[in-house]
């Protein structure tokens, strides 16, 4: 993208788009425009990948696209070199990091357990106190994690691509390493990317090498773990249970084995709700509309080669 400043107008598409949106644009100093005249488009449509293509087909001027999403695995085929592309990566970290340590505490601790009971049962349950953990990612809501883990004591194994110091970690180790920082931890976090190469990245294999007392919270991609392969590791004890904010498929279906086990706890994608997300994302777009019309580097960049 030309960093000089100049003349930047932007469109909100689809034309449907919540009136914040357009009001986040205009509080960044920018105008807000038909896609004829706009050199910049904020898309608001997750799912509708195709619709975006063809407005950018029709709209070769468009030289910056922002989506409001985290994971962009649904516009991965069309995000290229030709223009700049942003993201909502890192916006929602800190409602999603909470999330994974209320998920954590609910299923070490057999929260959601006694809260199913009908009558009074014995004691169960592990510490977060203390506790070995590994997160599988490192972008904003491990680095949010890490930080919320701070207070607990725990000993903290980030799994990444790349291997990079974070913050508050006591181990950094590419994914070649996965095996070794699933053995041995109490609770396992999936805060990462869905690529090709993250699809599946938790299966029968490794889920054996977990602990048969550990929990694995996923507040990623449902596709990140293998479904069948879960339901087998919680029906035979392989590991001590799943918290699950996002499934495959997802919605889970009514009736699905994983609704009935007692080891196994689902929200459904609530890491952070609108209303936590929309003050949030409207000043990750306030603030990339001011940065696009000074000709400063935008936040939440996507890499076109690594897909995220």
């Amino acid at each position: 993208m030309d960093q000089t400043p100049g003349t930047r107008t932007v469109t909100v598409q689809p034309v449907s788009s919540p009136a914040w949106v357009s009001e986040a644009v205009v509080q960044g100093g920018a105008a807000v425009t038909g896609p004829h005249e706009a050199t910049a488009v904020v898309w608001t449509a997750a799912r509708d990948a195709d619709g975006l293509a063809q407005l950018l087909s029709d709209h070769p001027r468009i030289d910056w696209v922002q989506v409001p999403f985290a994971g962009v695995e649904n516009f991965a085929p069309i995000v290229d070199g030709s223009r700049t592309w942003t993201c909502g990566k890192g916006v929602y970290a800190e409602p999603v990091a909470e999330h994974v340590v209320a998920l954590a505490l609910a299923g070490m601790r057999n929260v959601a357990a006694y809260s199913r009971a009908a009558e009074w049962t014995g004691p169960a349950g592990r510490n977060l106190l203390g506790a070995r953990v590994t997160v599988l990612g490192g972008g904003g809501i491990t680095e949010s994690l890490v930080r919320l883990l701070g207070g607990f004591g725990c000993r903290i194994t980030v799994v990444r691509r790349n291997v990079e110091h974070i913050e508050g970690a006591d181990d950094v180790v590419g994914t070649e390493n996965l095996v070794d920082a699933l053995a041995g931890a109490d609770l396992v976090v999936l805060a990462l990317s869905l690529t090709e190469e993250t699809r599946g990245i938790i299966g029968r294999a490794e889920l054996e090498v977990m602990e048969n007392h550990a929990w694995i919270v996923n507040v990623a991609r449902g596709a990140h773990i293998v479904t069948d392969d879960l339901v087998w590791a919680l029906q035979n004890g392989e590991i001590g249970g799943a918290a699950l904010d996002v499934t495959d498929p997802e919605p889970l279906p009514a009736g699905h084995p994983l609704w009935s086990m007692p080891n196994c706890i689902i929200t459904p994608h609530v890491g952070n709700t609108p209303e936590m997300a929309v003050p949030l994302l409207s000043e990750r777009i306030r603030e990339n509309v001011r940065r696009y019309v000074a000709g400063e580097p935008l936040i939440g960049l996507i890499d076109p080669r690594a897909g995220y």
